[in-house]
């Protein structure tokens, strides 16, 4: 009778053990690698996202690159010169994928000056940089 008292006991104590081992079951195991999964796409729709942008940026930084460089070439011009004339709107020159236009308008919003509007349209986008050309001969 002993024999099976301490056998009863083995076992059990044998059981509980087994009970108190750690480890995963497949289905956590299939939950994390989802959420891991769910992350990863996040991480990647965040990254084209990302190019995207940036190819915007360099879009419009060109753009802004190519109105600059027309206002300071029609800010060095004289205040008659022809290319300033109102008469002549829209001034429009082509630069490889890029438009350049520029309007004229005088006295406005002061006399004696002109609001110059240079307008640069290229690759799907536009970039509008307005100046004041006072008369500083008068």
């Amino acid at each position: 009778m002993r024999s099976e008292k301490a056998q009863l006991t083995y076992t059990e104590t044998r059981t509980e053990k087994l009970k108190k081992e750690g480890g995963f079951t497949l289905i956590e195991v299939l939950i994390a690698i989802t959420i891991f999964a769910v992350g990863l796409l996040a991480v990647a729709a965040m990254q084209n996202s990302a190019i995207l942008m940036n190819s915007n940026a360099g879009k419009l930084t060109n753009l802004s690159t190519w109105g600059m460089d027309k206002i300071e070439e029609l800010s060095a011009l004289s205040y008659n010169d022809p290319l300033l004339e109102e008469a002549g709107n829209p001034h429009e020159e082509f630069s490889g994928d890029y438009t350049i236009s520029w309007t004229v308008i005088d006295d406005n919003p002061l006399t004696s000056t002109k609001n110059i509007t240079v307008t640069v349209t290229g690759r799907g986008k536009t970039a509008f940089i307005s100046f004041l050309k006072p008369n500083i001969s008068t």
